[in-house]
């Protein structure tokens, strides 16, 4: 390279990134066109030409050799030595610090002066060597750099060393162009808009077309815009997908076709679109025969006209499924029944609870209330739904247990949780399941059954809707407080104020158990004649028909556990994630505290857990 035309061009590119440095580049443009037309890019400059010799790095200090006058011989032979074995620079056994040496003790020695002469050939060609790898591997720039700041020392001003360092110069820049444009990439600064990732790839190909690692950053742009599109696609954003492939498109410029990649992705996106139509149609046709169905459905065909394109089959066969869709049932607000059961007898008695809305959850300003139980929200069911009159009975449990040989959780395991009147407090007993009481003893067959897991609970739902050929399964959590308030408004399942007389089974101060004990937290002067679970139906029912939901046993909802209640559904719907091991607990019982007796009480508890304070009752669809 001629002396004047590889500094210039460095110089020009080094010009132009420090100028970006300080902020002084012109305005972005509004396309990534408009950026490579521009051929300005905002980075930073750093040149190991020109007077820096502040700078350490682009320095080389020789290494310390102290060679006496009658030692000359030896010396240069050593260097000699090295200088054969291509050991240059690094150590003071190698060539250039010996021949330094000997030429600051004898500086007329020709000898060594030709040696250094070969030592600096030597060097420009291994540098050449490296820089040839420098654009993609950061050890043979670290290589080319090193060697810049030694033959710069040696001789500055020599034609072939500032050509030299013209070359690494520029190559520096570009690897920092390139390493800043990487790491835009990596922080999604991709450059549709201009500048950004894509405008630093391509100003570094502007200076070296066919750059390998500009090229692959180029590809890894085109990649990232169109694993956006992807995304967008994925959550049904098909608008904002066909804007990445559009700018995916760009990237590649003067491309005489689409590129594959684009191709494919179009075609990827478009599997996309139709398979979430497919989704949204199937999800919708089963909402359809379930009680709270048809609003859903109606939600889904919302999305499926929105994201499909005219014309689409799926939509218009959606569309007509929701209009003939008309089934409400022909139950009323109030009314028992029960099911007939396949092998014989019925099943529980079921109330229809009137369809409505109501506020779910505590205020802020609620006593003993907690975050888990906030935000309270609007909730509104738009068709009833029947709950079962009372908790499933032991009696009802053991038709299921009988029927099918299943075998509950406690069961297999071999123990559950009961209150030991001894101590006072709830522990492990072996021999305990579901056909045991609180204490562990054998239960009557009219007591809510004890000791069921969540999955047990499931699994006698899906008994009966099998049996009975109707919906049937646990409540969601907001059917749960829906049925418990009955209408009212209040801190408890009555309403507010002390509990009124035969309202439920629930913690007093006048209950005392078999050895005498009394609660140390319970409601004030209040008693119901019960320590321990009471036989359904003894206490009055609230206004919807519905038994011992304000005390008696706590009970498994279908819900999954969520911390609170944002982002909470608002049509009454379980809020379930497959998989969840806590699933939520509603509803006080005959151990609970006054605070968790209120109305929006909940608590998580693990899908696994078996106890003396939690049964469970059904709700089934009309």
């Amino acid at each position: 390279m001629r002396k004047g035309s590889g500094a210039s061009s460095a110089l020009q590119l080094a010009l132009l990134l420090s100028a970006l440095l300080c902020g002084c580049s012109p305005k972005a443009p509004s396309t990534a066109e408009g950026d490579a037309a521009s051929g300005e890019v905002r980075m930073p400059s750093v040149t190991v030409s020109g007077d820096e010799s502040g700078v350490d790095v682009l320095n080389w200090q020789p290494p310390a050799v102290e060679i006496a006058p009658d030692e000359q011989g030896a010396a240069r032979r050593r260097a000699d030595k090295a200088l054969a074995e291509d050991r240059l620079y690094a150590t003071a056994e190698d060539a250039v610090p010996l021949y330094l040496a000997i030429l600051k003790v004898a500086p007329d020695d020709d000898r060594a002066k030709a040696g250094l002469e070969k030592s600096l050939d030597a060097l420009l060609q291994q540098g050449a060597a490296a820089l040839k790898h420098a654009d993609d591997k950061a050890e043979s720039l670290r290589r080319a750099h090193e060697i810049a700041a030694v033959v710069r020392t040696l001789k500055p001003d020599d034609e072939a060393v500032l050509a030299y360092l013209s070359r690494v110069d520029e190559v520096e820049q570009l690897s920092r162009l390139n390493t800043a444009s990487e790491r835009d990439l990596r922080e999604g600064r991709l450059g549709e808009q201009g500048g950004g990732a894509l405008a630093g790839f391509r100003e570094v190909l502007k200076w070296k077309p066919g750059q390998p690692r500009a090229l692959q950053g180029v590809a890894a742009v085109e990649s990232a815009m169109i694993r956006r599109a992807e995304e967008a696609a994925m959550a049904s954003d098909f608008d904002t997908a066909e804007v990445w492939l559009r700018h995916a498109a760009n990237v590649r410029e003067k491309a005489p076709t689409e590129a594959p990649t684009i191709v494919d992705a179009k075609q990827r996106i478009a599997a996309i679109r139709i398979a979430r139509i497919a989704e949204l149609r199937d999800a919708g046709l089963r909402d359809l025969a379930t009680p709270l169905g048809l609003k859903a459905a109606r939600e889904k065909l919302t999305e499926v006209l929105r994201i499909a394109e005219p014309g689409n089959r799926m939509a218009a066969d959606f569309r007509e499924r929701i209009d003939l869709a008309t089934y409400y049932g022909l139950f009323r607000p109030g009314q028992a029944f029960t099911d007939a059961l396949q092998n014989g007898g019925r099943g529980p008695e079921m109330v229809v609870v009137p369809h409505g809305g109501f506020r779910m959850g505590a205020d802020e300003e609620e006593a003993d209330a907690s975050e888990a139980e906030m935000p309270a929200h609007y909730v509104r069911f738009d068709r009833g739904f029947a709950m079962s009159r009372h908790e499933v009975t032991v009696g009802e449990f053991r038709r299921f247990v009988e029927a099918t040989g299943y075998r509950p959780r406690a069961t297999r395991r071999g123990h559950s949780i009961v209150y030991d009147e001894r101590s006072g407090n709830f522990a492990r007993r072996s021999g305990v399941d579901w056909q045991s009481d609180y204490s562990g003893a054998k239960a009557s067959d009219d007591l809510p059954v004890l000791h069921v897991s969540v999955y047990d609970a499931d699994a006698y739902a899906n008994w009966l809707a099998a049996q009975t050929g109707q919906s049937y399964r646990l409540p969601s959590e907001a059917e749960f407080e829906y049925a418990l308030r009955a209408g009212t408004q209040g801190r408890y399942p009555w309403g507010n104020g002390a509990p009124p007389r035969n309202i439920g089974n629930l913690t007093g101060s006048n209950d005392v158990s078999p050895s005498g004990r009394r609660w140390n937290n319970a409601f004030a002067g209040y008693g119901d004649g019960y320590w321990g679970p009471a036989q359904v139906d003894r206490f009055q029912p609230n206004a919807w028909g519905l038994h011992d939901m304000s005390g008696n046993v706590s009970e498994w909802v279908a819900d999954c556990w969520h911390a609170s209640f944002r982002r909470a559904p608002a049509d009454g719907a379980s809020w379930f994630n497959p998989g969840c091991r806590s699933r939520v607990v509603r509803g006080g019982s005959w151990a609970s505290s006054p605070a968790q007796t209120r109305a929006a009480w909940r608590s998580s508890s693990d899908s696994d857990m078996t106890n003396a304070r939690v049964g469970f009752r059904v709700v089934r669809g009309i």
